[in-house]
């Protein structure tokens, strides 16, 4: 392994920009990595070293002139299979879609070439972002470079194991239930939901509208703050995409200061079900946090408790509308019955084929949700259970600027562990999901070793449009953590050492 593909995405930029190095040997290097380790970590679906050598020329070429360019310009960067590309295959990790190749990009992948991030290709991920392990992709399961035996988390994760790899220094997830924050916790990354409506959904592959936000994996805070800027903005496109300006997030990262900050600990996501030495991490990194000047203080969220119900009958409900649309006829997959083939038999043929165990339960289950005679019994029921979430939120935030709770409950788990249990798998997402019914930000990142010493996450929560609070309160932890551990976690990641294991 290189040392290029070492360095963050910040001190690329600072070398692409020094003529310490050229965009087009970053990207030759990080496809080398992604060649040399893509074999046991099968993070990649699709790999576009033609597109991103072209992109890092174009950024060269340009450099040469002397012509202004984007802070990243040159900065390799992976993107979710749920994202659509012009011209690149997008899957959504499922056999419906295999081979479909979109006309067009969705607006944050516009943002990505209009800064000019050379694409390195289209992560891997729990088919139609359904899953918290990335076992139900019809491409395989990623691995995580920690422990490749061990999942990597999801829906996302292929973009958080090609980070933790060093395939990529920069990815796109998406998040509806904790995506991008659940895999950050498990690989030793960083992952940050943004409020919702601040990155556009205009050309992500729908699972649940009302839920689904995109953002940035990263390995630093810092990072992510540089790649959030980026995608980030009012799209037109996009009828949900908010207007207001949300601050300075790299202004914010690099201030690691959290002096007179109030940091609220919930109650509700740090007790049953919480591994001893997730929870472990999680009060030493309070303490460093509190010697830096914070003010630590408990509140409670007590409608947090029956979030994760309400969840999983919002989201399968609008996924259930949504995948209405992969019936055979309009693209993707089409299976024609040999006897007397019609309409109906078509879409049911290819449905049968093209969606995954875990996808078809999901939709089953929110179309039932969505049937006359449950419709309030159910869904509805869900959603007052949403606005009381939300209200615990908004007293909650009275009281402190942020607040915090472990990312995930555990350490990644065993691939195939919890297959045969979906309950179990869920769960995985009890400290998440919050944010999403309230579309209020998070972000995840490493607050050390925990069982088997695999590492565990710390989760920063801000109000709506208040995302530069998790960069200012998760810049400052990332930095007295990596005094407190002498560099950054992943250089303790025993997998990596000269490439996967």
């Amino acid at each position: 392994m290189t040392d290029l593909v070492k360095l963050s995405a910040a001190q690329m930029a600072k070398g692409l920009d020094s003529g310490e190095f050229s965009a087009r040997e970053l990207t030759d290097a990080h496809l080398s990595r992604i060649e040399a380790v893509e074999s046991q970590l099968n993070a990649f679906v699709t790999v576009t070293g033609e597109d991103a050598r072209a992109t890092a020329d174009a950024v060269d070429e340009a450099r040469a002139k002397g012509e202004s360019l984007a802070p990243l310009a040159g900065v390799p960067v992976a993107v979710k299979d749920v994202v659509v590309t012009k011209g690149i295959q997008t899957t959504a990790g499922s056999k419906i879609l295999e081979g479909w190749i979109p006309p067009y990009d969705a607006t944050l992948v516009e943002n990505l070439r209009d800064a000019k991030l050379p694409i390195l290709g289209k992560t891997n991920m729990d088919e139609f972002a359904m899953g918290s392990s990335t076992e139900t992709s019809a491409y395989g399961n990623t691995h995580n470079p920690w422990d490749l035996e061990r999942i990597p988390g999801g829906s996302g994760g292929g973009s958080s194991a090609a980070i933790a790899g060093f395939e990529a220094p920069l990815a796109i997830g998406t998040d509806t239930g904790g995506s991008i924050r659940q895999p950050a916790a498990v690989t030793g990354t960083v992952g940050v939901k943004p409020t919702y409506g601040s990155v556009s959904r205009y050309g992500l592959i729908a699972m649940a509208s009302s839920l689904d936000q995109a953002g940035p994996c990263t390995r630093t805070v810092e990072d992510a703050a540089l790649l959030h800027e980026v995608i980030g903005g009012y799209d037109p496109k996009d009828s949900t995409s908010l207007k207001d300006g949300f601050g300075n997030f790299v202004e914010a990262a690099r201030a690691k200061d959290v002096k007179g900050m109030r940091i609220g600990v919930i109650e509700e996501l740090e007790g049953e079900g919480f591994d001893p030495l997730v929870k472990q991490r999680f009060e030493e990194s309070l303490a460093l946090l509190e010697k830096a000047g914070a003010e630590i203080v408990r509140v409670s969220c007590p409608n947090f408790t029956y979030a994760l119900g309400a969840y999983y009958l919002i989201m399968p409900s609008e996924a259930s509308s949504n995948l209405a649309k992969f019936d055979g006829m309009r693209f993707g997959m089409r299976v024609v019955p040999e006897d007397h083939p019609t309409a109906e038999k078509v879409m049911a043929a290819t449905r049968g084929q093209g969606f995954g165990a875990e996808v078809k339960r999901r939709i089953l289950l929110g179309t039932y949700a969505l049937s006359s005679g449950y419709y309030d019994a159910y869904y509805g029921s869900a959603q007052k259970v949403r606005t009381l979430v939300q209200r615990d939120f908004a007293a909650a935030f009275d009281k402190c600027d942020v607040l915090a709770s472990p990312t995930a409950p555990t350490v990644a788990f065993r691939l195939g562990e919890n297959t045969e249990n979906p309950l179990k798998m869920y769960l995985n997402d009890i400290a998440t999901i919050p944010a999403n019914l309230a579309g209020v930000p998070g972000l995840s990142l490493p607050s050390g070793l925990a069982e088997d010493s695999m590492p565990a996450g710390f989760q920063f929560l801000a109000p709506a449009m208040a995302d530069d609070r998790l960069y200012r309160a998760g810049g400052a932890l990332e930095a007295l953590l990596e005094d407190t551990w002498g560099g950054p976690l992943l250089n303790n990641a025993p997998a990596l050492e000269g490439g996967a294991k």
